[in-house]
């Protein structure tokens, strides 16, 4: 092929899939990827495409122990795949790309792109370049290259929005790799994030999630003490916005004024998650985060006292090395204390490249299974008793899309409460849109959702289910990739199994 029949190719409409491993800021960095792919002109690959894309990118996170092995794995699968289409493209991008830059391509020759966190608006040109040169291109930025909001994006739904306003996290907890990754905290101006808010409500999006690695650290970068409680608050003033939410905080700069603004912004919801991590607080100096019990303790009931039906939910981690049973018993008393909503929560794996993953006191893995088995068992109690209280309570649910697995099955809808928790409901007579919101009485409680089984008691149209209309009878396009794993608020709730950058926090 010529250089000129190469430059006659890219004018065919190429297909793309995305594939993203890890937490929210993955997700909807995968937002990007899309957006940026199809501003080159690239169509997104129909769903369950499984290889068929001329065009494969891997969004992948480096915090877990078998990550690697994963990532080989599925490129393993698509090697052959490759062979039998010439002009097929592999993209590996993400947090264990920023990590093994050197070894991606060794290990899977076949792989044409290699880029890392600092420069995703980079893949369209690494993809042209491999393409032209027919040699893998790697490129790894060390810093930010530009703040990732100012890049094209794919919004994978047209009711909720993730935001970012911060990039990168200054922390130095000894199990997370995150900040080697994505570096020092840089916070966008809140002009900019605001305008962004105003934008996406102007499309007809009605809830945003605020996206930082350590989301309520905001202003460190900008001098600013009080800058994310001041977000918030600006947050409430903009028209059309029904509902804020944010992750993750660390408790360290968990302060009053954002419990004042949490509880005096009316589209501000009653749900707070924040990683606890452990309950103990010789674990807690180890893990060189910056609280102990009585402090994390005193936040829970600080947020309950100005917000009484916040839903609060945590990460914790089961078996970090040293941890001894009464460690482990001071974890279980704390969240016999907190009452979490739910707990997302995590067996130690050693993390590569963390200090934690060299320190004495690695704990056999037969100890943190026992240990881990009690504490779903304590927290699955506890989030049925906590459900149980929301029996008899009417809500205001905003309708979501695939939420619930057994809707079809069960004649069911389902939706998010304003505190995040799932509710399915008995479908009403009239026309219901993702986006719209409708108000339930809710009847029975399980560990992990709501049944509200009598009828509908109201029904709202909302612009965000114009928007989600308006999205679906455009013109067909190519059905998406799902991107990875569930998301925390309407993008969908924290994962239960898949530890990502927001367990650092």
């Amino acid at each position: 092929m010529t250089s000129s029949d190469r430059s006659q190719a890219v004018d065919v409409k190429r297909s793309y899939e995305v594939r993203t491993y890890g937490c929210q800021m993955n997700v909807h960095d995968s937002e990007r990827l899309s957006g940026l792919l199809e501003d080159a002109g690239y169509v997104r690959a129909p769903e369950n495409a499984d290889g068929d894309a001329d065009v494969v990118v891997f969004n992948t996170c480096a915090v877990r122990e078998n990550a690697d092995n994963k990532l080989y794995g599925n490129l393993g699968r698509l090697a052959p795949m490759k062979t039998k289409r010439p002009g097929m493209q592999i993209a590996v991008g993400g947090c264990l790309a920023q990590k093994d830059r050197d070894t991606i391509v060794k290990r899977a020759p076949w792989v044409d792109v290699v880029f890392g966190t600092h420069n995703i608006g980079k893949l369209p040109v690494l993809l042209e370049r491999a393409r032209v040169q027919e040699e893998a291109q790697v490129e790894i930025a060390e810093s930010l290259e530009a703040f990732p909001s100012t890049l094209p994006t794919r919004r994978e739904s047209a009711y909720a929005a993730w935001v970012s306003i911060s990039v990168g996290c200054n922390n130095t907890c000894t199990f997370c790799i995150v900040p080697a990754l994505r570096g020092k905290e840089e916070d966008r101006r809140p002009g900019d994030i605001l305008a962004e808010v105003e934008a996406l409500v102007a499309e007809g999006v009605s809830e945003i999630t605020l996206l930082g690695q350590n989301v309520n650290a905001y202003g460190s970068d900008l001098g600013d003490r009080e800058a994310f409680s001041k977000l918030l608050r600006a947050c409430g003033q903009i028209e059309g916005l029904e509902r804020v939410r944010f992750t993750s905080p660390h408790p360290r700069d968990f302060t009053d004024d954002v419990i004042a603004a949490m509880a005096e912004t009316p589209n501000v919801m009653p749900q707070l998650h924040m990683p606890m991590q452990s309950g103990s607080d010789p674990i807690l100096k180890a893990m060189r985060r910056s609280y102990r019990q009585e402090r994390f303790l005193g936040i829970i009931e600080k947020v309950r006292a100005a917000i009484p039906h916040a839903a609060i939910s945590t990460d914790i981690i089961v078996g970090f090395p040293g941890e001894t049973e009464e460690d482990f018993q001071q974890t279980m008393h704390a969240v016999r204390e907190a009452r979490f909503a739910n707990a997302f929560t995590f067996q130690y794996s050693k993390r590569p490249g963390t200090p934690a993953a060299e320190m004495d006191g690695q704990i056999p893995k037969e100890v943190v299974q026992d240990r881990y088995m009690r504490l779903v068992a304590l927290q699955e109690e506890i989030s049925w008793e906590e459900n149980k209280k929301q029996v008899g309570r009417t809500l205001e649910v905003m309708v979501a899309e695939g939420e619930g697995r057994k809707d079809g099955a069960t004649h069911r809808l389902s939706g998010r409460a304003p505190d995040n928790r799932l509710v399915h409901f008995t479908k009403p007579g009239v026309e219901v849109r993702p986006g719209d919101v409708v108000t339930v009485d809710i009847t029975y409680a399980a560990p992990h959702h709501l049944l509200a089984e009598g009828p509908t008691q109201s029904v709202r149209r909302t612009r965000a289910g114009d928007a989600w209309e308006k999205r679906n009878a455009a013109p067909a396009q190519p059905a998406g990739v799902m991107l990875g794993i569930p998301t925390l608020g309407v993008p969908a709730p924290l994962p239960a199994a898949t530890s990502g950058c927001a367990a650092g926090s």
